[in-house]
């Protein structure tokens, strides 16, 4: 079978596979989906089918978008298109709001003109007996078909391609899996919690993707870093599925910068250009010449101002220490005053300095309604006793993450209030008791809540956010519930951001006018919230960009929840102490129907949000500490926000 030519970048340093790296995830996507479209239209000139491979979850969405964007825009025709599906869950009907028949139905196959009966999935009805049959029947669809020209691929965080899971052997076809219990971990937000996910799964086995002719591997997020990096740079081994792809022609990771961070290059570029002569020579502007220095004392355990000579030539910075004219201690001193810098008491800013307005406007947006607390709450606080105008802006209801036994205890509530003071609600116990049934938890696992009841937890999450953010100290009137459409769909899955999204976040922005604004630029969410979120407000700031308070406005971007900014990234700290700290987690534990045991609580994190929130600040305090900065409790760090970083 002929097959087009790779168009791969060359590998670099360590790099055993060639990647691409994209400024961001939507290029990354843009590129993708213009390979697929080159393919297309080669093949259709030439009067030959193409056949794809596709891949399903959130990764390849993007893809798809572009895609469907190319046919009704370009004209590009999928008529001439077989398409072939990595993996299905087992068992699963094909209707199911989880089917990955349903998902490609719902983001490409529905939307252009492909065949119906030219696009294939492993089948996730197939009952017992069939299941073999049914997986090497699909090996031999795939076979006659001519093979497989372009195979898309996402790589999880067990480093499973497809649902080959560690264990997998490098020749392994179609077939029945048992999934990872990582990878069910990362999937329970689709289903409505792990207990619902199918434990069996029908995938292409390593053999089968190995067999396409070119093959592009996508990975956004920081969270998928450490894999990606296992993938490319570490040794091929049955435990990492993607590092079978090593050695192997026609293969091309794609990347964002935040899930390539953890590749030698970009992480220590240093290393990289000592394992990689053809290398450009490292550009050691402030950014790199400040991870690099960070880096040296982390790894030899020593403070900054202790660093040596020495220290740097047997490390590999010896290009980095000669630009300095005295060395090590000017070095050393440029980096510590830029740590020192960072820290700030103020984050608003002290009053009574020239030229700054005091008390600022702050406008504080919440993905979820507790992303506020977790993420910087201390500094929230901090921000409200030193008087500044704080508005607080929950960007949506966060319904999906309340137990249906927390909504339920609501209602037992409400129904002994009416009863025991019926002259407050005339008839309300009555009322509530043949409403009752309106109110029934989903029948299905997966299956949205009955509207009542979302728009109950709904409730539930807005006045746990209200007493948080009160217990803060933001003025009530300055709490603000957004309840962006995007999000309202009872589903994890959500609805691209719209315009709607970003007028209902500017219309607040210019309703406030503020000196002040943060935002999470916690874009590892598992769910995607927090990345459409951030587009909301990056979209409302370029909508207002001619109002004349704009070039004031700075925006701030924090984390918490799902990942922490290193020390070479933060530019503001906000030490925080012991007191300051037990704020923080009393407000956070306001949000009663997320302590304990949260619906969604992330991947491979057990414990519970205030924990993480406690111990990532105490771990960047530690590490000022060790640095050689002043001591602190904990530390809440936070990024400025500069167009393309994200």
């Amino acid at each position: 079978m002929e097959h087009p030519p790779p168009k791969d970048p060359p590998r670099q340093g360590l790099e055993r596979i060639p990647v691409l790296v994209k400024r961001t995830s939507r290029e990354a996507s843009a590129w993708v989906a213009g390979q697929i479209a080159d393919l297309i239209r080669t093949r259709a000139k030439e009067n030959r089918p193409a056949v794809l491979g596709l891949a399903t979850g959130s990764t390849p969405v993007a893809v798809y978008d572009e895609l469907v964007r190319l046919h009704r825009e370009e004209g590009l025709s999928f008529r001439n298109v077989t398409t072939f599906n990595l993996d299905e869950y087992w068992p699963m009907p094909p209707d199911s709001l989880q089917s990955y028949r349903r998902f490609m139905r719902e983001h490409l196959f529905d939307l252009v003109d492909l065949d119906p009966a030219r696009t294939f999935l492993p089948d996730g009805a197939a009952p017992p007996d069939r299941v073999a049959a049914h997986a090497a029947e699909y090996e031999q669809r795939i076979r006659e078909a001519g093979g497989i020209d372009l195979q898309i691929l996402g790589i999880g965080r067990t480093g499973h391609i497809g649902f080959n899971e560690p264990g997998s052997s490098r020749d392994s076809r179609t077939r029945l899996i048992t999934l990872d219990g990582v990878t069910r971990k990362d999937a329970a937000g689709d289903f409505f919690g792990e207990w619902n996910v199918p434990r069996r799964a029908l995938t292409m086995g390593v053999g089968s993707i190995l067999d396409a002719g070119r093959i592009l591997i996508l990975a956004f997020g920081e969270h998928k870093a450490a894999i990606v990096r296992r993938a490319v740079e570490g040794d091929v081994t049955s435990s990492v599925a993607a590092s079978y792809l090593q050695g192997r022609s026609g293969v091309t990771f794609v990347l964002d910068p935040a899930s390539a961070s953890e590749l030698t290059r970009f992480k220590t570029p240093w290393i990289h250009a000592a394992h990689d002569p053809t290398s450009p020579p490292v550009d050691w502007d402030d950014r790199t010449t400040k991870r690099a220095v960070i880096w040296l004392a982390r790894a030899i355990e020593k403070p900054i101002l202790k660093l040596t000579n020495e220290d740097y030539n047997e490390h590999g910075l010896q290009d980095l220490l000669a630009l300095h004219e005295r060395g090590a201690y000017d070095l050393n001193l440029r980096v510590f005053r830029a740590l020192h810098a960072t820290i700030t008491g103020w984050p608003g800013g002290k009053p009574g300095l020239a030229g700054a307005e005091y008390p600022k406007r702050v406008v504080v947006f919440s993905p979820h309604p507790d992303d506020d607390v977790i993420s910087m709450g201390g500094t929230l606080i901090r921000l409200c006793d030193q008087h500044h105008q704080v508005h607080v802006a929950y960007q949506t209801s966060g319904d999906i993450a309340v137990w249906d036994d927390a909504a339920f205890r609501h209602l037992d509530f409400v129904d002994a209030f009416a009863r025991a003071f019926p002259d407050l609600a005339p008839g309300l116990a009555e009322r509530l008791a043949a409403a009752r049934s309106r109110f029934a938890p989903r029948r299905e696992p997966g299956q949205p809540d009955a509207p009542e009841l979302q728009r109950l937890k709904g409730l539930i999450r807005r006045t746990e956010a209200r007493a948080a953010a009160r217990f803060s100290g933001v003025d009530p009137v300055r709490i603000h519930f957004l309840d962006l459409p995007f999000y309202q769909t009872g589903r994890v899955r959500k609805k691209p951001l719209g315009e709607d999204d970003i007028r209902l976040t500017a219309d607040l922005l210019d309703t406030v006018k503020p000196h002040q604004v943060y935002a999470a630029g916690d874009l590892s969410d598992p769910h995607g919230t927090h990345r459409v979120c951030l587009d909301a407000v990056l979209g409302a700031l370029e909508l207002l960009r001619d109002r004349d308070w704009i070039g004031s406005c700075v925006l701030w971007l924090y984390r918490g929840a799902w990942q922490e900014w290193g020390p070479e990234d933060i530019e503001m700290a906000v030490p925080l102490a012991p007191d300051e700290v037990r704020r923080k987690r009393y407000a956070i534990f306001k949000h009663e129907s997320q302590k304990d045991s949260a619906l969604f609580p992330g991947p491979s994190d057990a414990r519970e949000f205030w924990q993480r929130a406690e111990d990532r600040n105490r771990a960047t305090a530690r590490v000022y500490d060790q640095l050689g900065l002043a001591e602190y409790e904990a530390i809440e760090g936070f990024v400025r926000y500069r167009p393309g970083m994200v």
